[in-house]
């Protein structure tokens, strides 16, 4: 099982023209090979493989000696993205592969090595929580910030991703940490619709709204973009706002997920099983914006939800069920289980079953449906 512990990193002026140098270096390598694939593949209709680019890696750094300055592991990562790139988009997952160009938002990655030598061990990525410190490949040890009840790092470390946001610098450390299989016998079940006024809505009837605060930052945004607009291109005040504007960004993305992680800890830690919908949030985009809300959709991040959800219950060794997206978890009566067509319209969010004549919160319906699905997948799986 891995995880990823983020730190706040506070270098000094030579480490932070290295992690520049490095940033800077898997760029330029990510370009430069995404322009030669593409002009090989037009020239000779041959698409050069994984392998092709890294053979091809000694004679670039004869070419470019600075880049045997670098990290090595940063260079071929890089490749390993742009390979990845492709793939995405031959899956048709994600558009064709686009130049990187310099910004305030970078990040690199490099990974682990480890060895022995006159029976001592050691490593090229080390962390000491005591000290606070983390040792990058060739970057001396730099000052790092976070998890104060973390005491002690002793986790096997695979990989460490370094980015730049704003001027400011962070790394995330992926470990391997043993998975303890522990299967909860369950107990309680409680089933999740996820909205956009109303973020999640459980089959219990708890209501979890979105994030208010969210308004006053993106009023800041606004008039901040505002000033960008009126600032003469290449100054120093241009640069500056842009610094601004990064910042008040990063701040909305922190608050968002913050938000998102207290409400699925509190839902895995308070229920064995949870079920949520498969839903296809970027058709629900596409389709909103046709009319007009597929902004507050993203600000949700729906996906975000189902995907906390589903790792925290593989961790705690909960049971995590989606119910099949083309379930009409909303028109159905949860009590006579009478289908009503007519109130597809997402502006309805109370109707009265024509049937029973029970009158139905649209939210709290739809959860109270799901929750019967995941009582009969789980009866399913138990059998």
């Amino acid at each position: 099982m891995y995880k990823a512990y983020k730190f706040r990193m506070y270098p000094n002026k030579e480490q932070r023209e290295k992690l520049n140098q490095n940033l800077g270096s898997s760029r330029f390598v990510y370009n430069y090979y995404l322009n030669k694939k593409n002009e090989t593949y037009k020239k000779d209709g041959i698409s050069l493989s994984l392998g092709d680019l890294k053979r091809d890696l000694p004679r670039l750094q004869i070419e470019y000696p600075w880049l045997k300055d670098v990290d090595g592991c940063v260079i071929r990562t890089s490749l390993e993205d742009l390979d990845k790139a492709y793939l995405n988009f031959l899956k048709k997952q994600n558009g064709f592969p686009k130049y990187k160009k310099k910004s305030f938002h970078e990040k690199y990655r490099t990974v682990c090595i480890r060895g022995n030598y006159k029976e001592t061990s050691y490593a090229n990525i080390r962390v000491d929580l005591q000290r606070g410190v983390i040792k990058l490949p060739k970057i001396d040890e730099i000052k790092i910030r976070g998890y104060r009840t973390l005491k002690d790092f002793s986790y096997k470390i695979i990989n460490a991703t370094v980015e730049m946001v704003a001027s400011r610098y962070y790394v995330s450390v992926c470990v391997e940490e043993e998975n303890p299989n522990i299967r909860v016998i369950p107990r309680k079940i409680v089933a999740v619709d996820l909205g956009v006024k109303d973020l999640v809505i459980t089959s219990d009837g708890i209501k979890y709204k979105a994030m208010e605060k969210m308004l006053t930052y993106e009023k800041k945004i606004k008039g901040l973009n505002r000033a960008l607009s009126r600032s003469v291109k290449g100054s120093r005040n241009r640069g500056k706002l842009i610094i601004k504007i990064e910042r008040v960004y990063q701040k909305l993305r922190n608050m968002r997920k913050y938000h998102i992680h207290l409400i699925t800890s509190k839902l895995v830690k308070e229920n064995d099983i949870i079920v949520t919908e498969d839903l296809n949030v970027q058709k629900m985009i596409e389709e909103g914006k046709k009319k007009h809300f597929a902004k507050y959709l993203i600000n949700s991040s729906l996906s975000e939800i189902i995907r906390q959800i589903e790792y925290k219950s593989e961790w705690y060794g909960k049971r995590h069920y989606k119910v099949n997206r083309y379930y009409a978890s909303s028109q159905i009566c949860n009590h006579c289980g009478y289908k009503n067509s007519e109130i597809k319209d997402l502006n309805i969010r109370k109707w009265t079953c024509v049937e029973c004549k029970c009158e139905n919160d649209r939210d709290i319906n739809a959860s109270l449906n799901l929750l019967d699905m995941g009582v009969k997948y789980y009866m399913e799986n138990y059998i």
